[in-house]
């Protein structure tokens, strides 16, 4: 199959060729005819499986016919399609490839990007003759709108990319009021590596008789990532790391630690012995964000030192390893940070360390993801910390993540402790 089997304008079609794409990735052959029908789309695939085009070129498609109609009557630009994302960096990301695709077009076609950290003047500025895309992260949207910078009135596609983080209660407020602005008769185009059996309800309850698109589950199409585990101590992670990138003569590492104070200190201590590693969290400006970020893509630094501010949504050409060296808090965490390497049929290597004091948690995340690797033992590290036990709750849950007893069983339990205290 190729690109012109799936109904694509041949504009388009000669903008992949020339982009050196000869034939669709397996999401982008069953999503796109889906999106040119007009249907709902709930879409599902591994991370670098090309899920960005598959809505990107049928979008764009969408809009040509509308935009050369505008072209020969200007005026004030209409934003026709809404792209959510969760974070500044995939916003940036999503909005240099619709205008990479959109620029050869005949059609005139503007992409407004919007993100908090960053002056709202600007924004509003680039705003003022209108837009017929608008990628943004939901709270500075609802800050423009709210400025009466941004109208949502005649929106006619809703793309939420990485709508796993968007559906979740973290983003939930923002999206209902992003929603409420919106006409109820839209396409929804909902695009995402995971979908938690809790976000996949949400999920359908806004969407109107979608069709499903699911490519994860194929293990011809799953990335190339050779995942390994090592036991080691706490304080022995930073020499560890050391050593790997010595031994194995890694040129680029991402490496995810679980806060903004480790990305300084592991950055720091590396730097300090000769590694050339920075860091990058969500405390520092959006500028320093992008450059630190371009500086690595173009292999200025050995070691880039993160969060999981870099786990969804970053595309960096050739990344041959990812290392945990803290645990993602999750499976699907997991699965979103290991994606950073293997993209676009390159091989990979996914590194975890894992310490006494994670040890559960690392047992949860391979139940979780039905994998089972190895626990190396690296001669010079072998780990002497005592495994920690798994607290225990009253209720016999444990204490790690996806164990713990939810909100609403807390909310049942006490309406049950109560009602029989009533009844005493």
């Amino acid at each position: 199959m190729n690109f012109s089997d799936l109904g694509l304008a041949p504009a388009l079609q000669s903008v992949v060729a020339d982009m050196g794409l000869a034939n669709p990735t397996p999401i982008q052959a069953q999503a796109i005819p889906m999106v040119l029908q007009g249907r709902d789309v709930l879409a599902q695939a591994q991370t670098g499986s090309g899920k960005t085009l598959a809505y990107v070129l049928p979008v764009l498609q969408l809009l040509m016919s509308t935009a050369a109609s505008r072209d020969q009557a200007p005026q004030k630009r209409i934003t026709q399609v809404l792209v959510l994302v969760p974070t500044r960096e995939l916003a940036t990301q999503v909005s240099e490839v619709l205008r990479d695709v959109a620029r050869p077009l005949t059609q005139s076609i503007k992409v407004g990007t919007v993100f908090g950290g960053v002056s709202i003047n600007p924004q509003m500025m680039s705003l003022r003759s209108g837009a017929d895309v608008v990628v943004a992260t939901p709270g500075r949207l609802l800050d423009l709108v709210d400025h009466n910078a941004l109208h949502l009135g005649q929106v006619q596609q809703l793309v939420l990319d990485e709508a796993d983080r968007l559906l979740d209660l973290g983003f939930a407020g923002e999206l209902n009021r992003v929603l409420a602005l919106l006409p109820s008769k839209r396409q929804n185009l909902l695009f995402s590596a995971t979908f938690a059996p809790e976000v996949q309800s949400l999920a359908e309850a806004l969407l109107q008789q979608p069709a499903r698109v699911t490519i994860a589950s194929s293990q011809e199409h799953a990335p190339d990532i050779a995942q390994r585990a090592i036991a080691v101590d706490d304080n022995k992670r930073t020499p560890l790391l050391r050593h790997l990138i010595k031994q194995h003569s890694w040129r680029r590492v991402l490496v995810f630690v679980a806060t903004r104070y480790a990305c300084e200190h592991v950055a720091n201590k590396l730097y300090q012995s000769g590694v050339f590693a920075t860091a990058l969290h969500g405390e520092m400006s959006q500028g320093a964000r992008q450059e630190v970020l371009a500086e690595f893509k173009e292999e200025r630094w050995e070691v880039l030192v993160t969060t999981d501010l870099a786990s969804r949504g970053i595309d960096i050409a050739n990344l041959p390893v990812v290392l945990n060296y803290d645990l993602p808090r999750s499976a699907t965490d997991y699965t979103h940070r290991i994606g950073r390497t293997a993209r676009a049929g390159a091989r990979g290597e996914a590194v975890s360390f894992v310490t006494a004091s994670s040890l559960a948690h690392w047992q949860l995340i391979q139940k979780r993801e039905r994998i089972q690797l190895p626990l190396e033992h690296l001669e010079g590290f072998e780990p002497t910390d005592a495994a920690v036990p798994v607290p225990v709750l009253i209720d016999g849950n444990g204490g790690i993540k996806g164990k713990r007893p939810s909100k609403k069983d807390k909310l049942r339990a006490a309406a049950a402790k109560q009602s029989g205290s009533s009844d005493a």
